[in-house]
């Protein structure tokens, strides 16, 4: 049984189809990079998932069990998680109290769903958080304003905030988005890192080719809100199809 699965999934705008019958899946331990023009779907088929958006029709399901109707709240106290395409941080708390809020919203109303992870009080909660920011190497900054935070800390910051709910999938779009050539390489090793350490699953959207081609296990594609290819980064290189729609034609 695959982690994740997209059945059939249509999202129209209007008279706009943003995905166009999206089938796809993610196995346990997997990094899936999404990839396509501007305006292929990709943030759309990552904000259906983390029900943000309601799907026009199709069917979405997270450990076998359909997620399509549920709340966003709902999913995320199943194991998915999300870091945002910009910085999504609450900027006048500290960077540890960022971090606790995020573990405190995952820990509620947990033990509806998984008494195993259900913590006995708030020293756990704690003990989390720290190791989160130490995870994210932000522990030394722990009690500095979030707002005080160059941009590319920020940003890890915000993966922190959404490790710290413990999620069995993380979905992470655009992550090196506005950064430096250091801070996006500081980035990519802590993807790495986390996934080497952590065995999470990640789904990512991400434009810089160099990235994906460099993390990602399998590769899908996306063009006019349908899938045109997926496979290794080797077999995605070489599509055709991939690189007219892409980039017009250029070699990737």
């Amino acid at each position: 049984m695959a982690l994740l699965e997209t059945e059939a999934l249509v999202k129209e705008f209007g008279g706009l189809v943003a995905t166009d019958d999206v089938d796809l899946t993610v196995e346990e331990g997997e990094r899936v990079s999404i990839i396509g023009p501007n305006g292929a779907g990709k943030s759309t088929l990552i904000n259906l998932i983390t029900r943000r958006l309601n799907p026009t029709s199709g069917d979405i399901r997270f450990k076998g069990e359909s997620i399509t109707r549920m709340d966003p709240h709902e999913v995320v106290q199943r194991g998915v998680s999300k870091s945002f395409q910009t910085a999504s941080i609450f900027p006048d708390l500290t960077v540890r109290e960022n971090a606790e809020i995020a573990a405190l919203a995952a820990e509620h109303g947990s033990f509806s769903f998984n008494f195993l992870r259900h913590r006995e009080s708030l020293t756990d909660v704690h003990q989390l958080t720290e190791e989160t920011l130490d995870a994210v190497g932000l522990l030394r900054q722990a009690d500095v304003p979030a707002s005080d935070l160059p941009y590319g800390d920020k940003r890890r910051l915000e993966i922190g905030i959404a490790l710290a709910a413990e999620p069995d999938l993380l979905l992470m779009d655009e992550p090196t988005a506005g950064m430096s050539p250091e801070e996006t390489k500081s980035t990519v090793d802590l993807i790495e890192e986390v996934k080497r350490e952590l065995g999470l699953t990640f789904v990512l959207v991400e434009h810089d080719m160099e990235i994906v081609f460099s993390i990602s296990d399998r590769i899908v594609v996306l063009n006019r809100g349908r899938v045109i290819a997926e496979g290794t980064p080797d077999e995605i290189r070489g599509n055709e199809e991939v690189q007219e729609a892409y980039l017009g034609g250029v070699e990737l």
